[in-house]
């Protein structure tokens, strides 16, 4: 049997959405199957974001940056929004039952040094795995 997909969604599907999908398939990738997309996507996965996600033990190396079309037609139990662009073009999936909006800043438009830069994305990144931690433990609990 399949397990139930989970998609998040934001505009360029370089940051916050793999950020998102890394740390949820880390949590739940037993359950369900996590994937991220985009509205707009940049076509790469931000190096910073791969680098501060290694930190906490999530490898988004093997990610690629897809555009939200590629699961048009493919059974979305959930779909997340991590930014209130993707939130606002976001179609509605075939078999959705869930939708989530959780807007979080964009660590790429981060400014500085790149210790400062690096900061800014593990701001997100912690923000992001509280709200996930928390969205995960309901899930493992259902």
């Amino acid at each position: 049997m399949d397990k139930p997909k989970i998609l998040v969604l934001c505009t360029g599907n370089s940051c916050r959405s793999h950020m998102a999908e890394g740390f949820l398939k880390m949590k739940v990738g037993d359950l369900y199957d996590v994937q991220s997309a985009g509205a707009k996507p940049s076509g790469y996965v931000h190096p910073v974001a791969q680098k501060v996600m290694s930190e906490i033990g999530v490898d988004l190396t093997g990610h690629e940056s897809k555009h939200l079309d590629e699961f048009l037609e493919d059974e979305v139990e959930t779909v997340i929004t991590v930014c209130d662009n993707a939130e606002g073009c976001c179609p509605t999936f075939k078999g959705e039952k869930n939708h989530f909006c959780w807007t979080f800043d964009d660590p790429a438009d981060a400014e500085g040094s790149d210790e400062e830069v690096e900061q800014e994305f593990r701001r997100i990144r912690d923000q992001i795995c509280d709200q996930f931690e928390d969205y995960a433990e309901r899930l493992r609990k259902s």
